[in-house]
């Protein structure tokens, strides 16, 4: 999935204002302007649409974390340079503190199952025997199961 198509589901997702985006990313200590979050949250077909990048998306949801959960004392955790499917997830469980079951629960509103095995695969180091990527197809019901929890509605694709 695109981090600009995450960065829309999580915004409607939780009602954001603009301001209380820009307070997002300030919580993750980055300022960023009003318009570059309405860049970042066009359409790609937008001629003023930008692409937000794997740093600054992951600045983002530590920001989302720091929000939901409160800043934690001392350093603030680096943004990564790179994001997979199975970071972002690690994130918004986090963020919202979500348990296995939690998670698990949230995909079957979109009939999706998986073991709790499986579930756990997704946040092992990715050399690890049993790491497994998160496909594109996971995250996305995800979202959804997400939106329909806070919202009470589905998202068609």
């Amino acid at each position: 999935m695109l981090n600009n198509d995450i960065l829309r589901r999580i915004r409607y997702t939780f009602n954001f204002e603009d301001a209380i985006m820009i307070k997002i990313f300030g919580l993750a200590d980055l300022e960023v302007t009003r318009a570059q979050i309405s860049d970042w949250l066009k359409k790609d077909f937008d001629e003023d649409y930008q692409a937000i990048n794997d740093k600054t998306f992951a600045i983002f949801l530590n920001g989302l974390i720091n929000l939901k959960r409160g800043k934690r004392e001392g350093e603030q955790p680096v943004p990564e340079k790179q994001l997979t499917n199975n970071i972002i997830l690690m994130k918004l469980k986090i963020a919202l503190n979500l348990k296995s079951d939690d998670i698990l629960d949230i995909l079957s509103i979109n009939d999706i199952r998986i073991s709790e095995h499986e579930l756990s695969a997704f946040f092992r180091k990715p050399g690890h025997k049993h790491f497994r990527e998160c496909k594109d197809q996971i995250l996305r019901n995800f979202l959804k199961g997400i939106q329909y929890q806070y919202r009470g509605e589905n998202l068609k694709d």
